[in-house]
């Protein structure tokens, strides 16, 4: 079984890491690169640099943060935010990005994942899905959670990866920022309708939400920012713990 993955996500706006809670109420976490030094260090297994005004503010991603991003960390990470063309696409995996994420231009424009997927491959495509649960039904958001789109979860994730996408990044609008675990009833309908890796995202507050996700969500990968970025839970504690649980992490 492969193992299961621990991803800090930094969150960027104005060249500085954020979190907020249930995507508002922004605070500062610190210096992007540093901190992704810092989690590299400690064992994570990956990382997701998020530039969260881009495609509000109709900005490209910042290129020139990903290359110092690139010269100082040695594990693989993912950029997203402002990637609406394959030429950013370019641009910023020759900047040193192993993967991007896109989420607003893929909604908008579906055929941009199968773009990807057939000009440079699958794997570099991580298809973000930021999703409100209400009355029930679960519906995709546009712009950073601004936006409203009518889209199904379930039926958009079942769509990009049917279109190339090579991983689902599910962030639950609900449990972000709460700390009162992630989603994972509706993680685990993704892992049982999907024949690609799903992230959970949104959620995180102690060791035992990891655990729960990756048991009872099928998870195999979860990400969290507060926790990690505020000290919290450190990501050596968090495997060893995992290990004890009989999640398969690398240590």
């Amino acid at each position: 079984m492969l193992a299961k993955r621990i991803i800090p996500c930094l969150d960027i706006k104005d060249g500085q890491t954020v979190k907020g809670t249930n995507f508002v109420d922004l605070r500062q976490a610190g210096d992007p690169v540093e901190l992704g030094r810092v989690y590299s260090e400690q064992g994570a297994d990956e990382l997701v640099y998020l530039d969260i005004t881009a495609s509000f503010e109709g900005r490209k991603t910042f290129t020139e943060l990903v290359r110092r991003i690139a010269r100082e960390i040695n594990i693989p990470f993912t950029v997203g935010g402002g990637i609406n063309e394959l030429s950013d696409v370019d641009r910023l995996l020759n900047a040193g990005a192993d993967k991007v994420s896109i989420n607003s231009a893929a909604l908008r424009r579906p055929q941009f994942i199968d773009e990807i997927a057939g000009n440079i491959g699958s794997q570099v495509c991580v298809v973000a899905i930021d999703a409100k649960e209400t009355d029930g039904r679960w519906e995709c958001y546009l712009n950073g959670g601004r936006v409203p789109t009518g889209r199904d979860l379930f039926e958009w994730a079942k769509e990009a990866n049917e279109r190339g996408a090579g991983e689902i990044l599910f962030t639950s609008m609900n449990h972000d920022g709460v700390k009162n675990g992630y989603a994972d009833e509706a993680l685990c309908k993704l892992s049982e309708i999907l024949t690609i890796p799903v992230i959970a995202s949104g959620g995180a507050g102690r060791k035992e939400h990891f655990r729960d996700t990756f048991v009872n969500g099928h998870s195999d990968a979860a990400l969290a920012a507060s926790v990690f970025h505020f000290g919290e839970i450190s990501i050596p504690e968090l495997k060893r713990y995992l290990r004890d649980e009989g999640v398969n992490v690398r240590i």
